[in-house]
C-alpha cells in the first residue's frame, strides 16, 4: 500500500474504502465527518502520516471511543484525513504527501498537524473534522483557515485507540464552520459535565489580558487585527481588564513544554523510527530526537514547573475568569515561505500555545479576523471543564458578529 491522496485539496487519504455503520438517526444525523489519520476506524489502517507505518500496520479492530461517539449519534464516516507526519508539526506540509489546501487562503498553509480535516471543513468536503491538539493542532490550523476549534480540557475526552504523541498533552478536538454543528459536536463528545460559573446568565464572566501575551503579535497589521477583535468580543462579554503577570517568564513555559512533548514523544515513538532505512521527514526526526536529549532530572524539574505555572493559572481564572488572547501570532504563514521563517513563526507560536497545553485548560480559537484577506483567530482560555460553557461563550461573540 502507499499513502496517497484523493481530492483537489489533498484533504483526504486515498484508502480502500470499508463500510462503516453510523446511526441513522440522532443529533449529528444528516452531517458528514472526516477523522484525522491517527484515530482507528474499523476496517481502516492508521498511517499516521508516515509511509512506512501505513505499510506495516494493520487494518483497526476497533473505532477510537471519541469518533464512534460521532457514528453512533449519526455523524456519517467520509474518510480519513491527511496528518503531519506522526502529528509533530503545526506547519501541515507533511514531506511524504501533497500539502493539504487552505480554501481559506490558498497561498497558505492550513496548519498541521491536523491538516487534512482543517482543509475539508474549510472547503466544505466535511461538516465535521476530528483533530488532536497536543501543541495547537487544532487550534492554530482553526485560526489559520477561519473555522472554530477547541482544545478541550486535558482527559476529558478519550483516546483510546489513538496514536499517542505526548500523553500528557494530547488531546481530541474538532473543527467546524459553524457554532451550531460545533456546539452538538461538543455535547456528543464531551456529554454531561458540572456546572459552570461561565454558564451563569447572571453574570458576565470575567475577562482578563496579559500584556506579555499580546506582545507576542508579529506586527502592527496584526495588532490591528486583534485590537478589533478584542472590541468585538468585549461589545458582548464586557471589558477585558489586564491582569498581573503570573511569575513565570514565557520563556521559561516554553522550553517546559519543549521538553517535556519532546521527551514523551521519543518514549512513545524513538524505538519505531529509530529502525534503519525508516523513511520519516529530518525536521520530524530531529524533533523527536530532542527527546532522546532530556535528561531524567530535566523532566522531574519541569514537571514540578508545571504543576506551579498550573496552579498560578487557575487562582488567576477562578471559576469565572477567561483569558483573552491571540490564537497564533500572526495569519497563516505563507506556503512557499523558507524553512528559517516557517521555524521563527513555530517558536512564536509555541508561546502563546503553551498556556492550555501545559495547564491543561481548555482553550477555543473563534474566526473573528483576518490579516491581508487571510483568517485570523481569537482565542478564549478557561477554567479547567469549562469546556462547554466556552462553546456557548464564543457562540454569543460569533452569533452578536453575524
Amino acid at each position: 500500500m502507499s499513502l496517497q491522496t484523493r481530492d483537489a485539496l489533498n484533504a483526504f487519504l486515498d484508502h480502500p474504502e470499508v463500510a462503516v455503520e453510523n446511526a441513522k438517526n440522532g443529533t449529528l444525523a444528516g452531517l458528514t465527518l472526516g477523522v484525522k489519520d491517527i484515530f482507528d476506524v474499523k476496517g481502516y489502517v492508521s498511517g499516521w502520516g508516515n509511509p512506512d507505518r501505513y505499510a506495516e500496520a494493520q487494518p483497526a479492530t476497533t473505532t477510537a471511543s471519541a469518533v464512534q461517539r460521532l457514528l453512533d449519534a449519526g455523524a456519517r464516516f467520509i474518510g480519513k484525513t491527511q496528518t503531519e507526519e506522526l502529528a509533530f508539526s503545526m506547519i501541515g506540509q507533511n514531506v511524504h504527501l501533497p500539502h493539504p489546501v487552505n480554501p481559506a487562503a490558498p497561498d497558505r498553509i492550513t496548519g498541521g498537524s491536523s491538516s487534512g480535516s482543517a482543509a475539508a471543513v474549510a472547503g466544505g468536503l466535511v461538516d465535521i473534522g476530528t483533530g488532536s491538539d497536543t501543541g495547537g493542532s487544532v487550534r492554530a490550523p482553526a485560526s489559520f483557515c477561519g473555522l472554530i476549534g477547541l482544545r478541550t480540557t486535558h482527559g476529558l475526552i478519550p483516546l483510546d485507540h489513538t496514536m499517542p504523541l505526548a500523553s500528557s498533552f494530547d488531546t481530541f478536538g474538532w473543527f467546524a464552520k459553524d457554532m451550531d454543528t460545533y456546539e452538538k459536536v461538543g455535547r456528543v463528545v464531551i456529554g454531561k459535565t458540572a456546572a459552570s460559573a461561565l454558564d451563569n446568565a447572571d453574570r458576565k464572566p470575567r475577562l482578563i489580558s496579559l500584556p506579555a501575551l499580546d506582545e507576542l503579535l508579529s506586527g502592527p497589521p496584526e495588532a490591528t487585527a486583534y485590537g478589533r477583535m478584542r472590541r468585538q468580543v468585549e461589545s458582548v462579554l464586557g471589558p477585558i481588564r489586564a491582569a498581573k503577570q503570573p511569575p513565570f517568564g514565557i520563556d521559561e513555559l516554553y522550553w517546559a513544554t519543549r521538553r517535556l512533548q519532546a521527551h514523551e514523544a521519543w518514549a512513545a515513538h524513538g524505538e519505531w523510527i529509530s529502525v534503519a532505512g525508516r523513511r520519516i521527514g529530518s525536521a520530524i526526526y530531529e524533533r523527536f530526537a530532542f527527546g532522546k536529549t532530556v535528561t531524567p532530572e530535566q523532566v522531574a524539574t519541569d514537571t514540578r514547573f508545571r504543576t506551579m505555572f498550573g496552579a498560578a493559572l487557575g487562582e488567576l481564572l477562578g471559576d469565572d475568569g477567561v483569558l483573552v488572547l491571540p490564537t497564533v501570532p500572526c495569519a497563516a504563514p505563507r506556503s512557499a515561505s523558507p524553512p528559517e521563517e516557517m521555524g521563527a513563526f513555530r517558536e512564536r507560536a509555541i508561546r502563546l500555545l503553551c498556556w492550555s497545553g501545559l495547564s491543561g485548560f481548555p482553550q477555543i480559537s473563534l474566526p473573528l479576523g483576518s490579516v491581508d484577506g487571510a483568517p485570523f483567530g481569537v482565542s478564549l482560555l478557561g477554567p479547567e471543564g469549562s469546556d462547554l460553557a466556552l462553546i456557548r461563550l464564543g457562540r454569543r461573540i460569533l452569533e452578536k458578529r453575524a
